[in-house]
């Protein structure tokens, strides 16, 4: 079951309530709780596709580690996902998301 999010609102909340909103509520609140269309496992596992191929290796996409890892992706799925993108999005960008993938998959 997706976590009720508040990111957004926390974060983002006086200077842009409107996104704010829509981040809480719609992407997290509506999409990410379509369980019945694709698992969180899933969804986790093409959202850090996403991020990668976009070269968008911060502190979002250490979050989206982060749940792929607690929605069942193990270490080795997740090696195996970033070199299977790296000919894909790049080379670099694989370097880039192994680096912080290590660190979540650390234990």
């Amino acid at each position: 079951m997706a976590v009720k999010q508040t990111a957004g609102r926390d974060q983002l909340g006086a200077f842009a309530p409107k996104f704010a909103q829509l981040n809480d509520d719609v992407l997290f609140g509506e999409v990410w709780s379509r369980e019945d269309k694709l698992s969180l496992r899933d969804r986790s596992l093409v959202t850090v596709v996403s991020l990668l191929s976009q070269g968008l290796v911060d502190s979002s996409f250490q979050f989206h580690l982060m749940s792929a890892k607690k929605n069942g992706i193990t270490r080795s799925e997740i090696a195996e996902i970033i070199t299977h993108a790296a000919f894909y999005a790049g080379w670099p960008k694989a370097w880039a998301a192994f680096r912080m993938a290590k660190e979540v998959w650390a234990d």
